[in-house]
């Protein structure tokens, strides 16, 4: 017999499976991973296939190349994640759990310098052609925010002998010491401190394994109710003490929420929610102008009363539709808030829930995103600090994203769903992505001082009232008010710096309704926010921010 037969089996089938991966793929300056699934079966979105996974990570700095000892060999069950992206998208998402050498049982293992754990997600940044967005997002809110991130690494991987391109692997989001670390709520845990504690929630889409779910108790200004659901525990290890619990608690701030008296430091909202972590949320949200936040993949947690014990918004999750890449619903325009997502998509099914635009009415929340914002300006927020890191991760993925895009040719593809610019060449993509954050930070700078006139500064009452529609003023709108008495109007329209825009006397009108029609020329020329004051015999009675697209 050939001795040397087994050795040349060994080398013709690392060639064979090398000559399938596209540009004949043998090493990189990223970290590999490799998956095979058992009897090269097709992954699936449920149930999850057993395979094996490798990791080759030979450190910083160091190459890793396909045929070096892999730091990491285990069993995973693994299985299509992500909704209109595995439907849509030809370069698939992933999530899998780490098992035991027999492929049953979970394990924790620690995967590319992330703590140990079972479950992981290999992101696909597909949509995205600058393969920046989502990791932009999570090192500007690791370092904006005290509240859990999810830890991430770029990578590239080999499916069953077939190159895939770059992928980002993620910690999942779950109840964990170095995750969201909160209460293990057992099914036993049905009475007392025990009770209260250990639950993740979200207001997402139906998809995947769908958790014990209800609706809001109160309607968004679209008269619709979004859906909370629990994520964590999944819905087999609940009891139904525990449900009624969290939807109870969940009720009861909505009703402090929506009641009189919610700004009250103890009798308000606060009582139940985290307002530290809602502005962080709603920053990041801004900053990037996700046309999905608040809606979709909006996670929010609970832990024990003697732990603190309030909903706390968070961990952030999916950035792909973000800095300007999704063309509906104004996600392409650097200008104008995301919150305003419901006035600006009323008929869109995924609604968010009321809570942002009552929070948007309390000036101690609204001073507390200014404050922060413009601090946060000064460092993270910089400009030239967020090119910076662009710029660097742009360098860092040179060699891979040749392969990726080799892989999948998506530069240049005009009918890339849902993406609203298309550039010729990978770096037209990355200066779209920096020009557009500059614009939005610019924009920002001036509108976010307004945001302390809150979406209605003044309730409406009895006697007194003012709004304008539409929102978003476009070409024309109408100011409508309301006068108990008879008095001298001014109707006066600032910018956010203070300039005005227009101004309109109504001499001695009697007490009742009255309307006001601008038209195009009294209207603001540029997009932005402004403030529209009302005053009666020369007294401010309300104000009311406007938004111009």
């Amino acid at each position: 017999m050939n001795t040397q037969l087994p050795f040349l089996i060994t080398i013709l089938g690392f060639l064979l499976i090398n000559k399938a991966c596209a540009q004949s793929f043998t090493s990189s300056d990223l970290p590999i991973i490799t998956i095979t699934t058992d009897a090269g079966r097709t992954i699936v979105d449920d149930p999850k296939v057993l395979a094996t996974l490798t990791v080759i990570d030979n450190g910083p700095g160091k190459r890793n190349n396909l045929a070096d000892k892999p730091a990491v060999t285990s069993k995973i069950g693994i299985e299509l994640r992500g909704s209109t992206s595995q439907e849509f998208f030809p370069k698939k998402p992933y999530g899998f759990e780490l098992r035991d050498p027999g492929g049953v049982n979970s394990v924790n293992v620690g995967l590319l310098g992330m703590p140990e754990e079972s479950d992981w997600v290999l992101n696909a940044v597909y949509n995205d052609r600058s393969l920046l967005r989502e990791a932009l997002t999570y090192d500007l809110n690791r370092k904006m925010s005290r509240y859990y991130t999810p830890r991430f690494r770029y990578c590239e991987v080999v499916l069953n002998g077939n190159y895939q391109g770059i992928y980002i692997l993620f910690e999942k989001i779950k109840r964990d010491k170095n995750r969201v670390d909160i209460a293990d709520l057992k099914k036993v845990d049905i009475a007392g401190d025990q009770l209260t504690g250990g639950y993740i929630l979200k207001v997402d889409k139906f998809e995947g394994t769908v958790g014990e779910s209800w609706q809001t108790s109160v309607p968004n200004i679209n008269g619709k109710k979004a859906s909370i659901q629990i994520d964590r525990p999944k819905r087999e290890d609940l009891v139904q003490e525990q449900i009624a619990y969290i939807r109870n608690y969940v009720k009861a701030f909505e009703t402090a929420l929506a009641g009189p008296d919610f700004r009250d430091e103890t009798k308000g909202y606060r009582k139940y929610f985290d307002d530290d972590a809602a502005v962080d949320y709603l920053l990041l949200t801004e900053i990037c102008r996700n046309v999905d936040g608040y809606r979709i993949s909006t996670f929010f947690y609970k832990d024990r009363d003697s732990k603190g014990g309030k909903l706390t918004l968070g961990p952030i999750w999916d950035y792909n539709l973000t800095y300007g890449n999704a063309n509906y619903s104004d996600g392409e325009k650097p200008t104008g808030w995301a919150y305003n997502f419901d006035r600006i998509s009323p008929s869109d099914y995924f609604q968010m829930p009321f809570w942002w635009d009552r929070l948007l009415k309390d000036p101690t929340f609204t001073a507390k995103v200014v404050q922060k914002y413009q601090a946060m300006r000064k460092t993270v927020l910089a400009t030239n600090k967020i090119h910076a890191y662009v710029d660097s991760s742009a360098t860092r993925l040179t060699e891979a994203r040749i392969r990726n895009f080799q892989r999948w040719p998506i530069i240049g593809k005009t009918d890339l769903w849902p993406v609203f610019y298309t550039g010729r060449t990978y770096d037209d993509e990355v200066n779209y992505f920096k020009d557009w954050i500059r614009k939005r930070l610019d924009w920002m700078d001036g509108a976010m001082p307004l945001l302390s006139v809150g979406i209605l500064a003044t309730e409406p009452t009895d006697d007194l009232s003012l709004s304008v529609g539409p929102v978003p003023m476009t070409e024309s709108a109408t100011v409508r008010y309301k006068l108990s008495q008879r008095a001298n109007v001014q109707l006066a329209m600032v910018d956010a710096n203070g300039r005005s825009v227009f101004v309109a006397n109504q001499t001695g009108q009697p007490a009742g309704e009255h309307t006001y029609a601008l038209n195009a020329n009294q209207l603001p020329s540029q997009p932005g926010v402004y403030v529209l004051t009302l005053q009666t015999d020369g007294q401010v009675k309300a104000t009311q921010k406007v938004i111009k697209y």
